[in-house]
Order: C-alpha cells, then structure tokens, then sequence
C-alpha cells in the first residue's frame, strides 16, 4: 500500500534561500523550516532578514504536514521568482 512517511521523505521540509546583489548592497536570506507540533499538526516556521542580522520570524499551523509541505513549495516558488537562490 501507500507509506505516508517515505513519500514525505520526497519533499524538503527545510530550504535556505539567499539573495544577494552587490551592487544594490542586497544580502538577504529566506529560511523556511516544517517542524511538528504537540497536538499532531504542522508548523510552517519562516525567518527572514539581511545576512548576518537575526531577522524576523513568523509561524503558521497547518493540519498535516502535506499541506505545510505544499505552502512551503508555494513559498520557495515565489521566492525563487524575485530573485532568491538555494
């Protein structure tokens, strides 16, 4: 049948995201992590800020950890669309 943890083991559940532009004086960073919760949910956890700072933080619940995996892909689409590498 279907193994719900080796399939999840497919997806990242963490991504270091970077963009840097010298001459703009660019060096920022976009960290997104899926860590799992007390209460059987997953957490969405996202820091951001300019490299060498400690930046902001900002964490979402989701149901399941699919559906956390999902807006994490979502997330690293949007970012690697303005300009943020791996």
């Amino acid at each position: 049948m279907f193994d719900m943890g080796s399939q999840l083991e497919v997806f990242p559940t963490h991504l270091h995201l970077r963009r840097i532009d010298p001459a703009r004086n660019m060096r920022r960073y976009y960290q997104i992590a899926i860590h799992s919760d007390l209460f059987g949910q997953a957490s969405l956890v996202r820091e951001w800020g300019r490299i060498g700072s400690r930046g902001q933080m900002m964490i979402e619940t989701h149901p399941d950890e699919g559906r956390a995996i999902n807006a994490l892909m979502k997330l690293a689409r949007a970012k690697q669309r303005k300009g943020y590498a791996l």
